[in-house]
Order: structure tokens, then C-alpha cells, then sequence
């Protein structure tokens, strides 16, 4: 429970997640204390109705429980709504708007949210706006298959846009909260282009919030996941070989695959883990990162600068030195179809997912295993042997 549990800022038990990490409190939307009585679970129900319905709901405390009232008539409207729309699609496009509305603000420079909206300081929360920006992001970007071209033109016209919409109960009733979903929209559809490859973006790569659940996953599931801060030595040296940690990046992949074949895994490529080693990049590259729980994201733009080749090539670079490799065919193939590079906030991530794999993975002769967040060598028959019962 310590490791799912929130830390409260006055009330510290040395849980692992602090409130003012979370979305909802970093932003300005809640207060800390306002995720101890679910009401991010509030906001994200009340948001999520609006969008899979016919229409927008009214925001309110009764509105809310008429949808969990079985005995209601909200309540069946809004399961076969749910039930056409689909679970999963809702999921993603609600991820993949979040993390846009991340990329705004972080745009140019990192701005609350809170202090983006309101032109006058102010330390209330704000969940009633916070959903009316969501859903005009939302109808502008995925509900016509549009993404954002000018973030930071965008977060300029985001500025102050509180003194243009109505707040609090005067813009609780459905038609009021259309009016400024509307208002909105005309503010920053202009900021939205056609991508041919938008449905890629939301439904397929890996979104920010899936990249920060999987760097905090991996300070628990120590076995499953593995953190590599870049692929070129720390050095200010200009060392560009790249061998030896592609050559652990092989061993580590190996591993990972003979966890087990109800096991998967991840190699994120781009976050530290050690506090030296953020240093030593802040020293060299210049990059101060993204802290996500106790580790920082630094990226791997900053190396495919400094080898002086695009990002398509770096990425591709990896890709090859895995398909040449050793590695046993059945997991080199599932390997390679699932690698996703996220620009995350310009930093630049690459996922790198191990699938559940039904037999043994070999580097040529050798077979490799997971003690924590190690590789070894199973070199003695049992260790062998234990391995090889894994997937009996």
C-alpha cells in the first residue's frame, strides 16, 4: 500500500506518491487534500460523460450520482453509451489529451495551469474550468482528427481566458457549459492542423502518462523494468561509442523475455536513475530533466544532437543493432514491433516493451536472467534448468 498510497504535504508517511507530483495537484486543478476525497475521480467522471454522451451533463453533485444510480434512467443512458463508445478508446484519447494539455504549459518554458487561466493569482481550485479546456481540446483535436501545430501559441491564447467564460455555478447548467466549451474552441482552433498519422498518436505510441506510470512502476517492479539514461558514455569527451551499452541493452532485453511467459517488461531509454548521473548530464548537455518520483527524464534528444543525426536515425540505430543481433528469433521479432519513441516535452523518449515470450531466449549460446534489477549469466545447470521450468 506504501507504494500506491498519496503523501500528503503536511501529513508526511513516506509514501511513494506526493501530491503535489500528481497531474491534478501540480497543475493547480485540485488541492492535495482534495485527492483524499476522490475528487480527481469526480473530475474525471464528470468529464468523461460529457464526451461519450449525446450531450454535456450539468455539473453538479446530483448529476454525478444520477449516473451511478442503477435505478435512474442517467444510469442506463450513460452504460450504452459507454458500452458504444468503447472502455479502452475512452482510455486512450482521455491520456493522450492530458498530456497534451501537459505539453501547453510546459511549452516554452513550464507554467502552472492555474496560472496560465487566471489572470489574477489565485490558489482555488479550479475543476469546473479545468474540464471546459479539456473538452474544447478535445472536440478540436481528436473529434476532428486534428493535432496541435503552435503549442506555445496556443498557451498564449489560453492566458487569462478565465475572464471570458463563466465560472463556478453561473457556468454549471449544460447550455452554460457549452457556451464555454464554444468560447474556447473559437480561441484556439486555429492552433489545430490535419495529421494523416493522428490515430497513431493517440491510440498507439507510448502518451506521457503512460511513460511517467511505467518510470514510477519501475522503482517497485525492479525485475520487469530497466531505466538506461542514454546510450553514449557520460563523458565530455566526445565519445560516440555506442557498443558496450548496446551490448547491455541486448543482455537486458534477453533477461527481461525469460522472466516467465505470463511476464513483459520495458526498457525506457532516457531517464536516470541516480542522482550522479543527472548531474553529469546537466554538467555536459545542459539538460536539468523531468523528475517523475525518484527518478529524472533527461531524454535522448540531447544525444541524437550531439552524434549530429536526426532522431529517425538514432532510434533506427537501435533497431538495427537489434535485428543483427543474437537474440532468439521469436523475441527479436516482438522486440522490434514494439518500440516507441515519445518526444516528451521536447526530451525525447524511447520505449522499448518485452512481450511475455512462450519459450527461452538466448543471446547466441548464452541465457540470461533477472536478479532485481540486474543481468546475469545463468551459467550453472540449475540455474539454467530453473529458468527452462519457467516456461514448462
Amino acid at each position: 500500500m506504501p507504494a500506491i498510497s498519496i503523501d500528503l504535504p503536511k501529513t508526511k508517511h513516506g509514501y511513494e506518491v506526493r501530491a503535489e507530483e500528481v497531474f491534478w495537484v501540480a497543475q493547480g486543478i485540485l488541492r492535495s487534500t482534495d485527492l483524499r476525497d476522490s475528487e480527481d475521480e469526480q473530475c474525471i467522471a464528470d468529464t468523461i460523460a460529457c464526451l461519450i454522451g449525446q450531450d454535456l451533463i450539468d455539473r453538479s453533485k446530483a448529476a454525478l450520482d444520477s449516473i451511478y444510480d442503477i435505478s435512474n434512467s442517467e444510469y442506463t443512458r450513460m452504460e450504452t453509451a459507454f458500452d458504444l463508445y468503447g472502455g479502452e478508446k475512452i482510455f486512450e484519447e482521455f491520456k493522450y489529451c492530458l498530456g497534451e494539455v501537459e505539453s501547453v504549459c510546459a511549452s516554452g518554458g513550464n507554467t502552472k495551469l492555474r496560472d496560465l487561466l487566471f489572470r489574477d493569482k489565485t490558489t482555488n481550485p479550479f475543476p469546473s474550468v479545468f474540464v471546459v479546456i479539456f473538452i474544447a481540446i478535445f472536440e478540436c483535436g481528436i473529434r476532428q482528427k486534428k493535432k496541435i501545430s503552435d503549442y506555445a501559441g496556443l498557451k498564449s491564447a489560453l492566458a487569462g481566458i478565465n475572464t471570458r467564460i463563466q465560472a463556478g455555478q453561473k457556468g454549471a447548467s449544460r447550455q452554460e457549459r457549452r457556451t464555454n466549451i464554444d468560447v474556447v474552441k473559437g480561441i484556439i482552433s486555429k492552433f489545430f492542423v490535419d495529421h494523416p498519422e493522428i490515430d497513431k498518436f493517440i491510440y498507439s505510441n507510448h502518451k506521457s502518462v503512460d511513460i511517467e506510470a511505467d518510470v514510477r512502476r519501475s522503482e517497485i517492479e525492479l525485475a520487469n523494468y530497466e531505466l538506461k539514461q542514454g546510450i553514449l558514455p557520460l563523458s565530455k569527451e566526445n565519445n560516440a561509442d555506442v557498443k558496450p551499452m548496446l551490448d547491455k541493452l541486448l543482455r537486458t532485453i534477453c533477461a527481461i523475455a525469460n522472466n516467465g511467459p505470463k511476464s513483459s517488461g520495458k526498457i525506457i531509454i532516457g531517464v536516470a536513475d541516480k542522482e550522479p548521473d543527472v548531474k553529469k548530464i546537466s554538467d555536459i548537455y545542459g539538460v536539468s530533466g523531468k523528475i517523475i518520483g525518484k527518478r529524472t527524464v533527461v531524454g535522448i534528444n540531447r544525444e541524437a544532437h550531439r552524434l549530429e543525426i536526426s532522431i529517425e536515425k538514432y532510434v533506427q540505430m537501435i533497431v538495427e543493432y537489434i535485428k543483427n543481433s543474437q537474440i532468439s528469433a521469436h523475441t527479436k521479432s516482438a522486440v522490434l514491433s514494439h518500440l516507441d519513441y515519445n518526444n516528451y516535452f521536447d526530451l525525447g523518449i524511447l520505449v522499448i516493451t518485452i512481450p511475455p515470450q512462450k519459450e527461452l531466449t538466448y543471446l547466441g549460446e548464452d541465457l540470461y536472467r533477472r536478479v532485481g534489477s540486474s543481468n546475469e549469466l545463468a551459467s550453472s545447470t540449475k540455474e539454467i534448468v530453473a529458468l527452462g521450468v519457467r516456461f514448462v
